[in-house]
């Protein structure tokens, strides 16, 4: 029992022994097939190998930079990492935002601590560090990228493309420091921005280099650099241009230049200092130029040229382009405008303007001009371009140029201006000295042109205006010229002079072209003697000459003046009256038509002054007649149309009547004079009259004697009878009587008894 018992145990063990061994083996076979294979031996210049590599950076409690890789591989000799599928976020300082460079393989120098990308490398800049990417995103792409672990700073030497969100470009060499935000393009810079809309026109800029701020949201080119759009075009040095929202919204330069071409029209610029401001859509909304600032416009017609310290551009926008509506010149402005030469049309005056603030205006559309205004003192000049034109200039506290169509000068008004127009330039050969140029005044001017021509057509100058041109001086509230007519017209209060004399009157006409003069309207003249040959109370060379009338008239460079409408003409006691009068100055010649009277003062030598033991009483001859002619050569006054001689106690009346004067200085202003057609002469002595009648009659005031013949001469003595015969001869100082009879027909009188 015990054996068996014995050998039940024994089957027993062995049955277990089996049992675990069979277990054992299924599991060592299951182990065995479950196991990892065992890695590959490693390459000899490597020391580890590992999968999802992780270097990170932090400094003061926040991520500077994370650098991931999916496999890592560590060498030897030289010391360095080699990563594939590598991602690098260099994060921002709020945290919120990372810069993202991803690259399919890199190797990481442990020395250097440098990154190093040989194959395409893609930067994103701006990515959120929680939620889907924003819409405004700057992606880089490029090879042979290294980045810096202890700068952080991202570079290469090659070619380099980018896009955002508005836009792309390329460069040549590139570099990004995350710590500053500044991407730095190093060469060969071509941007393009094609704006937020579809209405956006795109814009192009070229520079040597870039630096883009991202923080300050500023680009410099500290170099060459150019933008184009579209017909725009603006080249700097030294240029900033500040972002908004990713579009540019100004750009600052030195040493810029630039154009804008439209149909019809180019725009030039340049300036040591620019601005150019742009609004949402890209547009340029202004364009300030400091320093040696110019601006040339040249269309079909002219070139307009305007330089200044400072030139401001301001644009329209609102059609979805850039519209010039203003032009702002300030300190030391000047704006030149030359006529282009235009087939069958004589060029007009090239325009030069000057003033310390110039505003330009223009019309709809930004084409054309519509006005130019000086906000300060301005100097405007007219300089001639052909034959025939003469040089103008107008200076005045406000300046006004208004244009019309293809900017043609329509008008220009100014307030307190002074003008000087300058004569034709003379002939070569000619000795003559140079005529003076004219020289004007007035609180408000305006001149008008020519639409077709540019000419001048009309030039008006009111309140206080003056005139000059050599000796000749004008004043009135207001003058007008005609320049195709050459006629200048004042108005109100108008007085023309001269060395020779001087004419006011209500209205006063000048011909510039033959010198002639017009006055009308209560008009005062005065005319200076000539000191030129004998003299008579007629036309004296020692007295001035003057005059009233309605109206008068001079020609041929004043040597004849007319006279009409209630003419009162006079030199010191002596006057002329007449309806109308005429003076020929060169022959010394007076004509007088109408109711015409004159008086003369009996003058005295200075003897018989001497002798007088007291002042005597002033002595007129006076004439009246229809008509009076006057010649100087003579002395002698021949009045017609029924005359009237009178002087104190002598009266003589005639048809017509010849006076002849004495020179200046004699005793008796007449001479003598000689009366015809139904002659009577009357004197009266004390107690008595005298009267002589005849058909003619002759008096000789040295001699107060009078003859009388032809006729039936008779003589009728009031208190003593009468005489008649063929010629009468009588002295009033002596009383005495000369009867001069023929045989056919004896002397008769008649003597009365007392």
């Amino acid at each position: 029992m015990l054996r068996s018992t014995r050998v039940l145990l024994l089957l027993a063990f062995v049955l277990m022994l089996g049992a675990v061994g069979a277990s054992w083996y299924r599991q060592k076979s299951t182990l065995s097939r479950e196991a990892p294979k065992p890695p590959k031996s490693l390459p000899l210049d490597t020391t580890t190998v590992a999968t999802d590599w992780v270097l990170t950076k932090d400094q003061g409690g926040r991520i500077v930079y994370e650098v991931r890789a999916r496999d890592f591989r560590q060498l030897n000799e030289p010391s360095r990492l080699e990563l594939d599928n590598v991602e690098i976020r260099l994060f921002k300082p709020d945290g919120n935002t990372f810069d993202r460079i991803s690259c399919a393989r890199a190797q990481f120098d442990q020395v250097t601590e440098t990154l190093y990308s040989e194959g395409e490398v893609e930067i994103s800049m701006g990515m959120p560090a929680d939620g889907a990417p924003p819409g405004r995103l700057l992606a880089i792409g490029s090879s042979g990228v290294s980045f810096d672990v202890k700068t952080s700073v991202v570079s290469t030497d090659r070619e380099v493309g980018f896009t955002f969100d508005f836009g792309g470009g390329k460069a040549v060499g590139a570099a990004y420091n995350p710590t500053y935000r500044e991407l730095i393009l190093k060469s060969e810079v071509e941007l393009h921005w094609h704006g937020a809309g579809p209405q956006t026109r795109p814009m192009k800029l070229e520079a040597q280099e870039l630096i883009y701020r991202e923080a300050d949201s500023l680009v410099l080119l500290p170099a060459w650099s150019r933008f184009t759009r579209e017909g725009v075009e603006l080249n700097a040095t030294n240029s900033v241009v500040t972002l908004e929202e990713g579009m540019i919204r100004k750009i600052e330069g030195k040493q810029a230049r630039g154009s804008a071409v439209y149909p019809n029209r180019k725009i030039e610029y340049a300036a040591d200092e620019l601005l150019m401001l742009l609004d949402a859509g890209g547009e340029i909304e202004k364009l300030v130029g400091s320093r040696n600032a110019r601006m040339t416009a040249t269309s079909d017609s002219a070139r307009t040229g305007t330089t200044a310290d400072r030139v401001e551009l301001d644009f329209n926008t609102a059609a979805g382009e850039s519209v010039l509506r203003r032009a702002l010149a300030m300190g030391n402005a000047s704006m030149e405008s030359v006529p282009l030469p235009r087939k069958g049309v004589q060029p007009p005056e090239t325009r030069r303007l000057r003033s310390e603030a110039i505003v330009i205006t223009m019309r709809e559309g930004g084409r054309e001009v519509a006005t130019v205004e000086t906000h300060a003192p301005g100097h405007l000049e007219f300089l001639p371009n052909h034959q025939g034109q003469r040089r103008r200039t107008l200076d005045a506290e406000r300046i006004t140029i208004r244009y019309g169509p293809e900017n043609r000068i329509e008008s220009v008004s100014a307030y307190k201006a002074a003008t000087r127009t300058d004569p034709p330039p003379r002939p070569p050969g000619d000795k003559r000295p140079p005529d003076p140029p004219v020289l004007t005044w007035s609180n408000e001017f305006r001149a008008d042109f020519d639409p077709k021509t540019g000419q001048l057509a009309r030039l008006e100058q009111w309140n206080d205006f003056r005139y000059e041109e050599g000796d000749r001086r004008a004043l009135a509230y207001r003058a007008v010229l005609e320049e195709a007519r050459g006629m200048v017209v004042l108005e109100q209060a108008a007085r023309v002079w001269d060395s020779t004399g001087s004419t006011a009157a209500d209205r006063i006409t000048l011909d510039q072209k033959s010198g002639d003069v017009l006055a009308e309207g209560n008009v005062v003249s005065m005319r200076l003697p000539e000191k030129k040959g004998a003299s008579s109370p007629v036309l004296s060379q020692e007295e001035p000459l003057n005059a009233r009338a309605a109206r008068m008239t001079t020609t041929e460079r004043n040597r004849k003046i007319h006279y009409e409408g209630g003419v009162t003409l006079w030199q010191g006691a002596n006057h002329i009256w007449a309806d109308s009068l005429d003076i020929d100055r060169a022959s010394r010649r007076l004509t007088a038509q109408g109711n015409v009277r004159t008086r003369f003062l009996e003058r005295q030598t200075a003897e018989q002054k001497k002798e007088a033991k007291a002042k005597p009483a002033a002595v007129f001859l006076e004439v009246t007649a229809q008509n009076l002619v006057h010649t100087e050569a003579e002395r002698l006054a021949h009045y017609t149309g029924g005359a009237r001689l009178t002087r104190p106690g002598f009266e003589v009346k005639a048809s017509e009547i010849r006076a002849w004067f004495n020179e200046s200085g004699a005793g008796s202003s007449l001479d003598r004079a000689f009366a015809d057609g139904a002659v009577e002469i009357v004197r009266n002595a004390s107690r008595r009259t005298l009267t002589g009648t005849s058909e003619h009659a002759e008096y000789f005031a040295a001699e107060q004697k009078v003859v009388l013949n032809r006729g039936n001469p008779t003589l009728v003595d009031s208190a003593r009878g009468y005489t008649k015969g063929r010629e009468l001869t009588y002295w009033a100082d002596n009383d005495k009587l000369l009867v001069n009879g023929i045989e056919e027909e004896p002397v008769k009188t008649l003597i009365k008894r007392r």
